[in-house]
């Protein structure tokens, strides 16, 4: 056992909570939309062939906002496959994922879908293939009211209200020489740039997301958004980050803080975004869409054969252990813990392509566990988010060098004066003591959940559904200046806690309810 502190003060805030920092992702690759939120047929399907058990539980995961169509995907998609009557749309290539789309699942299916999930759309232009007069059309299809060539063709389509969606991606990923239409940067800055200042003359009140790097590691990282940024600066909303982490070898402690990573990244791109700006004397200060972040095996989807031209293909299907809950219930921290930058953040993707739901033809959808972070955290953290400065002994990791063996962040709701706080133990062997010190009266905890801790390679799958779930603890003890809890090793905790006028004697622990 091993004591770390930290120090939660309603004084000390980062930023409100963003409301669309709990959003995902949905592409039309392998069985995400087909056999995943759309699947005509299934018992748990409506009239509309959308998946009733996906949505319920898209609604209970917490989702604000998902992002569509793509992805690699959307760089070589024409919108216009995937409306009008279904049985007038045409199947096509999908060059991204070697598939055949059928294209029964386009805009007003997606939309209709996020209605039923009370979601807020995020749509994706193609910058691959396509440029400014394309996307010019796809807004005025969905956001015109009418008396227009696209806005009547949609409700010559059955829709007669405007989509009115808010926040637009220009293009994905265009600097990876796996996408369809890669570009350099000056080439996709020019013509996001473009693209951006068209799309505002159909609609002023849109929102512009510009494609930062594919990840952290590519070798243009940094160059690149200072380049794009160079061109669209005075047009764009936010830039886009996308990271997919992964265990290397059998350092499981760097694994486990890869939410460290995740802060140096948006640290870098924060530094490059305020860089540019002061360069430009600008009094913008541009904000930041983690739209793609998720654990991955990309080395084993990498030896994988591609899929050859079959309909929704079953592609990185990862089953997720409680190992991977804790880690990435910590992602979710790094994310709070920049909300003053990060606005918008989508978890890629939402069923069945490295999901935090699974769905199959023949049963039940169910969550794996990964799930459970992601909801306890888009319920509970609620108000504003709290500066943390946890003291905790240091971790040797073998990519990574010293880490932290404990990380806290806090949320606090000014209304009610309830505190959560959000805490991962790294250490392999040992259980923590983290002692809070809070500012302000007495504390009490009224709920302590656990994720991990034990058996932490266990996986939840259809024939067992249930197997990592969060269970409550009552390690935890009252003290006059805070509440100290016990984290089990490796295991990610959320301790909610409450103000109380008198303080009673602590309480002992009497270990974890299964």
């Amino acid at each position: 056992m091993f004591t770390c502190t930290a120090t939660i003060d309603p004084a000390f805030t980062i930023a409100p909570v963003p409301p669309r920092l709990f959003g995902s992702f949905v592409e039309h690759m392998g069985r995400c939309v087909y056999g995943g939120i759309y699947e005509p047929g299934h018992p748990e399907a409506d009239a509309d062939g959308l998946r009733l058990d996906v949505i319920e539980l898209t609604r209970e995961l917490g989702v604000s906002t998902v992002r569509y169509p793509g992805g690699n995907f959307v760089s070589g998609h024409r919108w216009e496959d995937g409306v009008g009557p279904r049985e007038d749309r045409r199947a096509t290539l999908d060059l991204a994922w070697r598939s055949v789309e059928p294209n029964t699942f386009g805009l007003n299916e997606f939309m209709a879908w996020a209605r039923r999930s009370g979601i807020e759309p995020i749509m994706a232009v193609n910058l691959g293939t396509r440029g400014v007069q394309d996307a010019c059309n796809l807004l005025e299809y969905a956001n015109f009211p009418g008396g227009t060539y696209y806005s009547d063709l949609r409700v010559a389509h059955g829709v007669r209200e405007t989509h009115r969606i808010r926040t637009w991606c220009l293009g994905n990923e265009m600097d990876g020489p796996w996408q369809i239409g890669q570009k350099s940067a000056t080439e996709y800055g020019r013509l996001a740039a473009e693209t951006g200042k068209a799309m505002r003359r159909v609609d002023p009140a849109i929102e512009l997301v510009a494609c930062g790097s594919s990840n952290e590691r590519m070798p243009t990282f940094g160059a690149w958004e200072a380049q794009v940024l160079d061109e669209a600066y005075d047009v764009v909303d936010y830039i886009s980050l996308h990271a997919y982490f992964e265990q290397h070898g059998d350092d499981r402690v760097g694994y486990l803080a890869c939410a460290q990573v995740m802060d140096s990244f948006i640290e870098g791109v924060v530094a490059t975004c305020d860089h540019i700006a002061a360069k430009r004397r600008s009094p913008r200060r541009l904000n930041l869409a983690f739209d793609e972040w998720n654990l991955w095996d990309e080395g084993r989807f990498a030896a994988q054969d591609g899929p050859d031209w079959s309909r929704a293909p079953r592609l990185i299907e990862d089953e997720y252990s409680a190992q991977d809950a804790v880690v990435l219930g910590n992602l979710l921290m790094s994310l709070l813990r920049h909300s003053d930058r990060v606005s918008i953040a989508c978890l890629a993707q939402l069923v069945n392509v490295i999901a935090p739901i699974r769905a199959e033809p023949d049963a039940p959808a169910w969550r794996q566990s990964i799930f459970h972070p992601f909801a306890l955290t888009a319920r509970h953290a609620v108000g504003e988010v709290l500066r943390v400065e946890p003291v905790s002994p240091m971790l040797h990791s073998s990519t990574l060098g010293d880490v932290a063996a404990v990380d806290v962040t806090a949320t606090r709701d000014p209304v009610t004066g309830g505190t959560t706080v959000f805490a991962v133990n790294r250490d392999e062997h040992r259980p923590a003591t983290l002692r809070l010190r809070m500012a302000g009266e007495g504390h009490e905890v009224v709920e302590h959940v656990v994720l991990g801790g034990r058996d932490l390679l266990a996986t939840n799958s259809r024939a067992a559904p249930r197997r990592v779930e969060p269970r409550s603890s009552t390690c935890h003890v009252a003290e006059p200046t805070g509440v100290s809890a016990e984290l089990p090793p490796v295991s990610w905790s959320m301790i909610r806690t409450t103000p109380r006028a008198t303080v009673t004697a602590p309480s002992s622990c009497r270990g974890a309810r299964a």
